[in-house]
């Protein structure tokens, strides 16, 4: 619920913290105090569009800060922080600051973190529902009546949405397979080409690496050749290197003993015979590896050109064509067998389908019922709220096939018809503004509902009636707000008596400026703006009295 509410600079408010607790509290003031500045202050909170009018004269910004305190976050507001990747504590206060500059501009922030207006707007119907005259929203927005009945009704829309997702699934899956078959029938010439071209070249996994680097070294071999066959004239024949090499080793050895220098030049050249020889045997392996067959480099250098343009036809590595040759003749085998799983397909999709409608045909049962009884316990609501004339009816339509949904296959609405005779018609299309706005007070008792908004806010509910019609409307909101937080901006001194906490509003001047505020009044100060009310700009004796009276009866 909203637990404080800090104004800064906007319109006469200067500076203005207000703290609100649960229950039913009342705002009150002359016409023309500021009450609707509250309200705007508010509306910046919850996402409303940037004002630039809103910021008091001479400023350069303004803000208003709102914070809410639960128990358990709303789900709504969880799951839209949660895609906005804002973490808030459990147990943390969620805490919403809108600046808004002289020259239009406008930044929000949750929990000190920067976010976009429109996340503000998306979790504002899990904070606050306002009803006032003007109210397009709420209760009043068509969209949201099916969800109020559900609740009412305690509908398993859950069941239905789940068979809902099921049936879809099926179609899907169906219309799935029969565009594959219908695709594959069309290609089937070409995808038979496809296919014998794959397997008269038998490609292998691995094979184009191969014979990559078979035509590697053929080319290799190919180009060193020609120093091959000069290093091996240099090794072979009498006159050879190795051969001299040996011939010097030979006459060394002789006379190898006549001095210790001679003898360690000999082992030299030993040593030296020995690498000639190895590089000798290291040649011709050398040699005998690059070997090339002008005939088999030609083959290699086919088979891997026509690998490699099979691949770039198929838009694939040439190691994929395998798989490629196996997804065609499962495209071609399922063009054969494609008849009997279309009509598996079909048999499954058929029983999902009859599944949602008779899940779907109960839930309309449940909402036809609920309707009927909430008709009559919103008629049992207006007579006290001087409606008597009017009557209620909750309209629960069958919806043509394509517009059945995971909620069913009904549309919901709340209608409602003022005069003797007149036809039924759209809440805010026939009410005035006092009669919408005890229209929706006279729904929201009879709908007893849980599952809205934390905190609810009636502005001026009373406008045009008195006396029992007032005290009948500050008891229902009395109720109302007993399990929760509802805020009443109100002129009549029945629904003010009503109240937990009462706020005075109220327009101060010093020299040229004029401000507004705020004080919660203590009982003392409770007694004498209910004394106000009844009596106008004067106060008596009697009109004390009377307050008294008033809140000694609440």
């Amino acid at each position: 619920m909203l637990t404080r509410l800090s104004i800064r600079n906007i319109v006469l408010i200067e500076a203005l913290d207000l703290d609100f607790s649960g229950g039913l509290s009342v705002l009150t003031g002359e016409t023309g105090a500021g009450k609707s500045i509250l309200l705007d202050a508010l509306g910046l909170v919850l996402g409303n569009r940037a004002d630039s009018g809103l910021v008091r004269a001479g400023e350069p910004k303004a803000s208003a800060t709102a914070a809410f305190e639960f128990a358990t976050l709303p789900e709504p507001v969880t799951e839209a922080l949660d895609d906005a990747d804002l973490e808030i504590e459990p147990g943390e206060p969620l805490i919403i600051r809108r600046q808004l500059k002289a020259d239009g501009g406008s930044k929000a922030f949750i929990n000190d973190q920067p976010v976009g207006v429109a996340l503000l707007r998306q979790i504002a119907p899990a904070l606050v529902e306002i009803h006032g005259q003007h109210d397009d929203r709420g209760l009043v927005n068509p969209r949201g009546h099916r969800a109020l009945l559900d609740r009412f009704a305690g509908s398993d829309v859950a069941s239905v949405g789940a068979a809902w997702s099921a049936w879809r699934a099926a179609e899907d899956k169906l219309s799935e397979a029969r565009a594959d078959i219908a695709q594959a029938s069309a290609d089937r010439d070409l995808l038979l080409s496809w296919l014998e071209e794959l397997t008269n070249l038998a490609p292998q996994e691995g094979e184009e690496a191969e014979l990559a680097a078979t035509r590697a070294n053929m080319q290799k071999g190919e180009r060193l050749s020609g120093d091959l066959e000069e290093l091996r004239h240099l090794w072979e024949g009498s006159d050879g290197a190795l051969a001299t090499l040996r011939g010097a080793a030979r006459r060394l050895d002789r006379i190898a003993g006549e001095h210790d220098q001679l003898q360690l030049a000999l082992d030299a050249l030993d040593r030296a015979v020995i690498e000639a020889g190895e590089a000798e045997e290291a040649l011709a392996r050398a040699a005998e590896a690059l070997v090339h067959d002008p005939a088999e480099l030609d083959r290699a250098e086919t088979r891997l050109f026509e690998l490699r343009a099979l691949a770039r036809k198929h838009d694939c590595e040439a190691d994929e064509l395998p798989a490629k040759m196996a997804e065609l003749r499962a495209k071609l085998d399922a063009i054969e067998g494609g008849e009997a799983e279309i009509g598996a397909l079909e048999k499954a999709a058929q029983a999902a389908g009859e599944t949602y409608g008779k899940q779907a045909q109960a839930l309309h049962e449940t909402r036809s019922k609920a309707a009927a009884k909430l008709d009559m316990a919103v008629a049992g609501e207006l007579a006290p709220l001087k409606l008597d004339a009017a009557r209620f009816q909750t309209k629960v339509e069958a919806l043509p096939e394509e517009r059945w949904s995971a909620s069913g296959m009904d549309a919901v609405e709340f209608l409602i018809s003022t005069n003797p005779g007149a036809d039924f018609a759209p809440l805010n299309k026939i009410a005035s503004g006092g009669e919408l706005s005890r229209f929706i007070l006279a729904l929201k008792v009879a709908l007893a509902e849980q599952g809205g908004a934390a905190t609810v806010i009636f502005d001026e509910i009373d406008r045009g009636v008195g006396g029992a019609v007032a005290s009948a409307i500050g008891e229902r909101l009395a109720r109302l707000a007993s399990d929760g937080q509802l805020l009443a901006v109100t002129h009549s001194p029945q629904v003010a008596a009503r109240g937990n906490a009462h706020y005075l509003i109220a327009k101060s001047s010093t020299g040229t400026v004029t401000r507004t505020g705020v004080t919660l009044l203590d009982e003392a100060g409770r007694q004498e703006e209910v004394a106000r009310m009844l009596s106008g700009a004067e106060v008596t004796p009697e009109a004390r009295a009377q307050a008294d009276r008033l809140l000694g009866d609440v």
